[in-house]
């Protein structure tokens, strides 16, 4: 046994001499290499090369600030100077991780961290690979002077930004170089090392959606500040001096590349999130690089959206002659393919080096009436509860409903629980649904109107109580299944969740309409159809449609959509010779609006906003846009929709003309009174009415207006006003549906559709 123990002995010592002696010390001039990833449109052409070049200028020791030196040391590993260079309790947990299946672990002393960078073509996790790793930093810990390690470290880290090694990440971030950093900049790059994702204060919502800037500011100042209290701890720096440096200091621009100027930018930002989100290739893969990614964008539809969107833009939008109302005006938009949810253009913003939000994705930006077409799938999905049963057999009994049905158009409506309850919010007070203008729509003197006439004119109150009379769960589901996301979904437990008190973004939103141009197939919308690199293909993209509601139900809203377009609040998207459906949306205080239409063959959202997105504003409020672009108010019948009828105009220019499906007779027609007076047909009957006087124990916010003459008798072609009673929306609706104060929203009309809200909630049409 002795002699087994001694023979075993010496062959590890043996193995271990023989290992020691076939590693090299890396040449930090060798370290860091990084391919390049290379973007494809749709069509196969080249768009891009980025995202792993690499951005390195080596620094000798004497150029890197003691204050940096100490900084990483006081951090990392504070015996740096005096250790071996390995840490052997460190290296035991990795073997013992890897023995079990699990993963090894990141070098614990900064020799070890110095040898990964410079391992990185090989990042394999095996016991050889690990082995190896162990081997060289063992020499060179052992034959290394500790002035080359440090600057062989910093000279190879990563810092974000495409950044490799001090110096590149001094220019990336303060645009200085490294010998002139201070202590408390030396600290905050000590931070990137951590994982410039989540420590960035420009953010990186496109890799990981918890990484905002403000998450990430937050993040990066707490480890900034850890590192320079240890300094002061270890004695590597005066507290006098530590006391200057409490705030993040000053970054500049992340985007300095011009390849990613332009919407470029963000597509390939997009196109990296979903990698990271959907398949195995992670961030740090795609910084090493070495990927061929082909995306779904068509190079030509990508174009056309920017001139779309620039072009009523430069027409329209006057930030130096009306600063006050044009200054700091956005616009998003996305373009889906209902067959695929291929996402085929996107609109992100101005320009990728400028404006870093992806106005595409998520922006916070309120829907409005765009939701309401998700309250009547649901009515014809699951159908209105029957008020005469008990809550648990009223879920089980339903009525599934008929566009033909019958509701209130109008103002100030009381809104009802299924069961004929007035609606009460938790003071107790109640619910009156106002519409466009202040304006009843309908039928006198019950003002009732069918619902494909109330999506045409966009009135509220019909739909408000349609989704109580459906269930507001329902609603949601709806929206859910067309591929919602519920992340993006406001409180349904208020009546103004159903007219769009939620904030899905334009891709999601347009993606949701393509399920109703599938035919109630979902599929969710993606930007990378396959990844390639040098060991062939990683990963190919598969639709996995899924029926978010029967044919029956998606062509039936798909025919009451078309009737917006046809001659409702969306005559201005119409597409000459070819089918269209769509849906206008604004909110409450007139701080969004929206179109969302979609062809047999594309859906595309285009939705337009004002805020202030400085980097130096932090609460990113919606601005009003009462006056933005010379109107008297903005609605989603007018730039949003100019700008999808523009852009659909030349996407679809050579595409065959294709129609929709003809829908099938579906449900029952609720609310069928024997009134003579009730009709669901012809226009001209329709009356609109202003606002009859409350009865005393309704208390107003404010007084309604008369209605403006200017308009017409419906309203809803009205170019330049928008409104409804003050409350709801934007500004109280997902949060109970009560204003706190009165606004200038409050009766001052609009067109037909694109500005409801309530009297304690509800957002504009």
């Amino acid at each position: 046994m002795t002699g087994l123990f001694i023979g075993f002995i010496g062959t590890m010592v043996a193995v271990a001499g023989v290992g020691y002696a076939m590693v090299t010390i890396p040449d930090v001039a060798k370290t860091a290499k990084a391919q390049n990833n290379v973007f494809y449109w749709s069509d196969g052409s080249q768009m891009v090369a980025t995202g792993g070049e690499v951005n390195r200028q080596i620094i000798n020791y004497a150029q890197i600030p003691k204050n940096m030196r100490y900084a990483v040391i006081s951090q990392e590993n504070k015996t740096f100077e005096t250790d071996s260079g390995v840490d052997p309790k460190g290296i035991a947990r990795a073997l013992f991780n890897m023995a079990r299946g699990g993963q090894t672990q990141g070098g614990s002393t900064i020799t070890q961290q110095y040898v990964k960078n410079a391992m990185l073509d090989d990042q394999s996790q095996t016991i050889s690979r690990k082995f190896k790793e162990i081997f060289v930093a063992i020499k060179v810990g052992a034959e290394v002077h500790k002035e080359d390690i440090m600057a062989g470290y910093l000279n190879s880290a990563y810092y974000g930004r495409s950044a490799y090694g001090l110096q590149a990440a001094s220019r990336a971030y303060f645009n200085k170089d490294a010998t002139d950093l201070n202590a408390g900049e030396c600290a905050f790059l000590a931070a990137m090392l951590k994982g410039a994702t989540y420590y960035d204060p420009a953010g990186a919502t496109s890799l990981d959606p918890k990484a905002t800037a403000q998450a990430n500011s937050r993040r990066a100042l707490l480890q900034m500040q850890d590192t320079l209290n240890k300094m002061v701890e270890y004695g590597h720096l005066s507290p006098a001096e530590r006391a200057q440096y409490t705030k993040l200091p000053k970054v500049q621009n992340p985007r300095s590349n011009s390849r990613l100027s332009g919407q470029t930018g963000y597509l390939v930002d997009l196109a990296k999130a979903y990698l990271i989100n959907n398949t195995d290739i992670t961030a740090n893969d795609l910084q090493r690089g070495g990927y061929s990614i082909y995306t779904t964008f068509d190079k030509t539809k990508v174009r056309q959206l920017e001139t779309a969107v620039k072009n009523v833009q430069k027409a329209n939008i006057k930030p130096k002659l009306r600063p006050k109302t044009d200054k700091y005006v956005q616009f998003g938009g996305a373009s889906v393919d209902p067959s695929t949810g291929a996402i085929k253009a996107i609109y992100g913003g101005e320009d990728a080096t400028k404006h870093f939000t992806n106005n595409a994705d998520q922006t916070g930006a309120q829907v409005g009436s765009t939701f309401k077409p998700f309250v009547l799938a649901a009515a014809m999905s699951w159908g209105k509860r029957n008020p005469d049963l008990g809550e648990s057999q009223a879920q089980d009994e339903r009525t599934i409903v008929s566009p033909k049905s019958l509701y209130s158009g109008q103002n100030k409506l009381k809104i009802r629980e299924y069961n004929r309850e007035i609606w009460k919010n938790e003071k107790g007070e109640e619910w009156l649904q106002a519409n466009d203008g202040n304006e009843s729509v309908g039928h006198p003197p019950d003002y009732k109107i069918d619902l494909r006439e109330a999506m045409q004119y966009s009135v509220n109150s019909a739909y408000v109580q349609l989704g109580m009379d459906v269930g507001l769960d329902k609603v949601k589901e709806a929206a859910l299944s067309a591929g919602i996301l519920k992340t993006s979904l406001a409180s349904a437990n208020y009546p103004s969740f159903s007219i769009g008190t939620s904030d899905p973004s334009a891709i999601r939103m347009a993606g949701a309409y393509a399920t109703f141009a599938a035919s109630g197939q979902q599929n969710d919308p993606y930007s990378v159809q396959k990844v390639t690199n040098q060991d062939g293909t990683v990963f190919q993209h598969k639709s996995k449609p899924q029926e978010a509601f029967t044919s029956k139900v998606a062509d039936n809203v798909t025919d009451v959509l078309r009737t917006v377009v046809d001659k409702g609040t969306g005559t201005a998207a119409q597409l000459p010779g070819r089918e269209v459906a769509g849906k206008t949306g604004t909110t409450d205080g007139n701080k969004s609006a929206w179109f969302v239409g979609y062809t047999p063959q594309l859906a595309t959202a285009i939705d337009m906003f004002r805020m202030d997105d400085n980097e130096n504003n932090k609460s990113r409020e919606f601005l009003k846009m009462y006056g933005t672009g010379g109107k008297k108010e903005i609605h989603g019948a007018s730039f949003p929709a100019e700008i999808w009828h523009d852009y659909m105009l030349q996407a679809l220019k050579n595409e065959p003309v294709k129609t929709f499906p003809t829908p099938e007779p579906i449900g029952v027609v609720v609310n069928d009174t024997p009134s003579p007076s009730v009709t669901a047909t012809p226009t001209p009957s329709i009356t609109s009415s202003p606002t009859p006087t409350p009865t005393p124990s309704e208390t107003l916010i404010s007084p309604t207006p008369t209605p403006s003459d200017t308009c017409g008798n419906f309203r809803w072609n009205c170019g330049n006003d928008n409104g409804g009673a003050n409350g709801g929306g934007t500004d109280a609706g997902s949060t109970g549906g009560v204003t706190s104060s009165p606004t200038e929203t409050f009766g001052t009309g609009n067109s037909r559709g694109n500005g409801n809200g309530g009297i304690f909630g509800g957002p504009n049409g």
